[in-house]
């Protein structure tokens, strides 16, 4: 049984729905609690996911949506705990937000960049108070140097909740300072030392990243649970061919934000050393995140503005899937990536990969048994894994082969199960 803090028969309610953690969707009917009859019937546990942006483009969005709409319809009571912001970059704040996402009740609270005078760490504002009255049996957070996270983990120790969180780990970047450097790592001890041991697990996606979190976290906490995609969407490729944008012929695709931790530099002087006449249209895919002007003068510099195409972000998912579809390859020259959701999705496509070998990216990749992998910011080096794409015919169709059948292991349903098994332990 769990203490809390609220009246007697809140509680006998609470842990009878605490059981549920065990069969989500079940319903409990009248039973027998420490002594006192519940009448009340409880259909599930209810489970708070905190979170910065939601309903919104980038890897950690994608992954609680993913997350929160799959759970719902387990079964589970979920709610999404999000700030006001629309880009992070920009530090744009939004009112015009949807009420529900899938299914899932969403709330939104007013974000404050600097709690402290020089000190990033941005905090929801009512956030604390929301989580106390939420009725939360299981808070999730989610991301790494944030303060929801510590928000998160002030609640659940005071109100002994079980607190689940996932880091999505990023390091510093290697262009940051040493000042900066020592910041940011001041910062992971402080999690390690504070919110993570409020919390009954940490959830990591990668191998990596929890080598890299255990190096200022409990060991014992750390859960390899990996995200997904959603295989069915990837079986129709007739049915999305109708929505295809249009674009030039044998194009080379980037997915993701248009953000300086995505080596976009790179790609443009990978086309720059390829002969003019070889130089293959370069489409562009996802949302600006500050990069764009830079990005344009520098290949207006290099010669290459003509072979460039800025998509945007795509919201209509079989538009995007046919963009996908139809590219010679997908080019991934990141900086850094916890996981890479874009790659699985291009391996379900039979698309070519070509990216950076850095974070979660080799695994992913299996060490570039399923797409080629290069040195991150070698424009050379992806130069010629461009061109091998097209010459070495048969290598890159053993790896689109390989590559198939290594994103048929990874389903959203399949994660969804491995993190109930995590939810439960947290719970007992």
């Amino acid at each position: 049984m769990v203490k809390r803090s609220a009246a007697p028969a809140r509680r006998d309610v609470f842990v009878a729905s605490r059981s549920c953690l065990r069969a989500p969707g079940r319903p409990l009917g009248p039973r027998s609690v420490g002594g006192s009859r519940v009448d009340r019937v409880v259909l599930a546990v209810k489970i708070v996911h905190i979170t910065l942006r939601f309903d919104a483009p980038g890897g950690v969005e994608t992954t609680v949506r993913e997350l929160a709409r799959r759970q719902k319809a387990a079964g589970y009571d979920v709610e999404v705990f999000a700030s006001d912001l629309v880009d992070e970059a920009g530090w744009v704040r939004s009112q015009e937000f949807r009420r529900e996402v899938d299914g899932v009740p969403v709330r939104r609270f007013p974000v404050v960049k600097r709690p402290f005078p020089r000190l990033t760490l941005p905090v929801m504002v009512g956030l604390v108070d929301a989580l106390k009255a939420s009725e939360a049996d299981l808070l999730h957070a989610h991301s790494h140097r944030y303060g929801h996270v510590m928000q998160a983990a002030a609640v659940a120790r005071r109100e002994a909740i079980p607190l689940v969180v996932s880091t999505h780990y990023h390091p510093a970047d290697t262009w940051e300072t040493p000042w900066k450097k020592g910041l940011l790592r001041v910062e992971d001890v402080t999690f390690g030392a504070s919110a993570y041991r409020v919390a009954r697990a940490l959830v990591v996606e990668s191998e990596l990243e929890a080598k890299l979190v255990a190096e200022f976290s409990p060991r014992g906490r750390l859960r390899v649970v990996p995200p997904g995609i959603s295989l069915s969407e990837w079986e129709d490729p007739e049915g999305d061919r109708a929505r295809a944008p249009s674009l030039p012929p044998g194009y080379l695709l980037f997915v993701g934000r248009i953000a300086s931790n995505k080596g976009l530099p790179t790609l443009l002087d990978a086309l720059a050393v390829l002969p003019a006449q070889d130089r293959p249209p370069v489409v562009l895919m996802g949302p600006p995140w500050g990069e764009k002007p830079a990005l344009e003068a520098r290949a207006r510099q290099l010669g290459v503005s003509d072979r460039l195409v800025w998509l945007g972000h795509v919201a209509d998912r079989r538009a995007y899937r046919a963009t996908l579809r139809g590219a010679r390859a997908l080019v991934l020259p990141s900086a850094w990536e916890a996981f890479g959701l874009v790659l699985l999705e291009a391996m379900a496509a039979r698309v070519p990969v070509i990216a950076s070998a850095v974070g979660a990216v080799p695994e992913v990749l299996e060490g570039g048994l399923d797409g080629r992998l290069v040195p991150y910011g070698d424009p050379r080096a992806l130069a010629g894994a461009i061109r091998a794409v097209e010459s070495e015919h048969e290598a890159t169709a053993r790896a689109v082969d390989r590559g198939v059948l290594r994103a048929r292991g990874f389903d959203w349903a399949t994660s969804v199960e491995k993190l109930s098994a995590v939810y439960r332990a947290a719970a007992t």
